[in-house]
Formats: structure tokens, C-alpha cells, sequence
């Protein structure tokens, strides 16, 4: 099967000061599809996927080495607009961050920065949909959404990111806050997502990488040690150390 390629990762360097966290990283992520990125703590699977949307950029003291091709194009070119590429490739952090506003204001609030012209009411049904939250909060929308669970603000964060129509979904950890019941929506909800989105997600839990993801990159202090298809990796992996992490002999 020729899989479509996104985002393409070449040679990619990170250091803060004289600590390099990533070592010439190398990886493709396919259009449609789910690619998670796992490994112990500390081996740079958060640094990797903030280089994926310029997010890095934001982070005090990083330099960075190396290309990031977004549809063939260097997304650390001088002429590309890092704001562009995040309205594109869009990301959802570890712990729920709902803003201090409505459930509907939390939606609305990106397309109508960047002056949608369409009917915001249906876009927030629709993005609320697409994130399974829609029948559970649509008699309470004008409610804050701190009054949401954990879960369900997990999921509104969600929407939120959908609400600016990204290609590509990063999600950082997205359930590690989150309960097994709260999980296990997460997890439906990503698998249902990859229809319509290319999607990149960090776990520290090798189990949750198997239920989800059709790709996965294991990283190890910074390099990349084996990137496949997460069946044939889980099954016959091809470096003794990714067998010694999915067995849990470390990390």
C-alpha cells in the first residue's frame, strides 16, 4: 500500500545549552493514520512532537538542527509563518486546559479570532460532535467549562483544536490525567478521528499505543531505535531494546 506522507522528519537535532535531547531523528508520518510516539521518561517523545508544529519555539533556550516537511515544505524555512503551520497541524496537551469561559466560547473562541465568516453556532455543534461531546453538553453550553469532568474537558479541548479544521492532530499524553473510563472514550474517539485527520500521539503507556495507533516510533535518550507498523512491532520488534520496553524489562 502507497501511504500518502505529511510530515516528513529529517535529521532532527534538539539541544538546550550543551544537553542534546534529540539525536538525528528520522521519521515519516502517513496521511490518515495514527503514528504514536513512545518511551521511557525523559527520552524526548514530548520534544519531538512540539517540533512537529513549531510549538518548540515557544520553549526558553531550544535550537534546533534539521528539517520538519510539512507537504514537502521546511516548516523552519525563514518564510513560513509558525502560526500557519499550528492552524494546520494542531495539538492537545497532557492536562486539560479548558479556557475560563462557556463551553460554546471555548470552541468559538479560535475561528472567531481568525475571523470565520460562517455560521459559528454550527461549527461548535460539529466540532463538539466530532469530539463525542456533543450529546452530553448541548443543554449546557453556555455553562463554564470547568464544570465539565476531566474527561469531558479532555474532549473539549479536543473540539477546540477541531473547531480550526487542522490536517494533522498532535496529542500530548492525552490521557494520563484521565481516568479508565474517561480513557477509554479518548481512545474511541481517536480511532474514529483518523477518517478525517492524521493524527501524532505521545503515550508513556505501551498498552494504550497497541489499542490505537497503526504506526509507532519508540525512542530511547533521544534517538530513534525502531519505527513501523505497531502490530509487527509489538509482535516481532526488530531491536532487542524495543522488545525489552514493550516487555517491561525497563522504563
Amino acid at each position: 500500500m502507497n501511504l500518502e506522507r505529511i510530515i516528513t522528519v529529517r535529521n532532527l537535532f534538539v539541544s538546550y545549552g550543551h544537553h542534546r535531547v534529540l539525536k538525528g531523528i528520522n521519521l515519516d508520518i502517513y496521511k490518515n493514520r495514527i503514528t504514536a510516539i513512545m518511551g521511557p521518561s525523559g527520552c524526548g517523545k514530548s520534544t519531538l512532537l512540539r517540533c512537529l508544529n513549531r510549538m518548540i519555539d515557544l520553549s526558553e533556550g531550544a535550537r534546533i538542527k534539521g528539517q520538519v516537511l510539512y507537504r514537502g515544505e521546511n516548516i523552519y524555512s525563514p518564510k513560513v509563518d509558525p502560526a500557519h503551520i499550528r492552524f494546520r497541524i494542531g495539538m492537545v496537551f497532557q492536562k486539560p486546559n479548558p479556557f475560563p469561559k462557556s463551553i460554546f466560547e471555548n470552541v468559538a473562541f479560535g475561528p472567531r479570532i481568525n475571523g470565520y465568516k460562517g455560521d459559528l453556532s454550527a461549527l461548535v455543534e460539529q466540532s463538539l460532535q466530532r469530539a463525542g461531546l456533543w450529546d452530553e453538553v448541548k443543554d449546557r453550553l453556555h455553562e463554564n467549562a470547568y464544570m465539565l469532568s476531566g474527561g469531558q474537558q479532555q474532549r473539549l479541548c479536543i473540539a477546540r483544536a477541531l473547531a480550526l479544521e487542522p490536517e494533522v492532530l498532535l496529542l500530548d499524553e492525552p490521557c494520563s490525567a484521565l481516568d479508565p473510563i474517561s480513557t477509554m472514550h479518548v481512545e474511541e474517539l481517536i480511532r474514529q478521528l483518523k477518517e478525517r485527520l492524521t493524527i501524532v500521539i505521545v503515550t508513556h503507556n505501551i498498552q494504550q499505543a497497541a489499542r490505537v495507533a497503526d504506526y509507532t516510533a519508540f525512542l530511547l535518550q533521544g534517538e530513534l531505535v525502531e519505527f513501523g507498523e505497531t502490530s509487527a512491532m509489538f509482535t516481532v520488534p526488530k531491536d532487542k531494546r524495543t522488545e525489552d520496553f514493550i516487555t517491561g524489562r525497563f522504563g
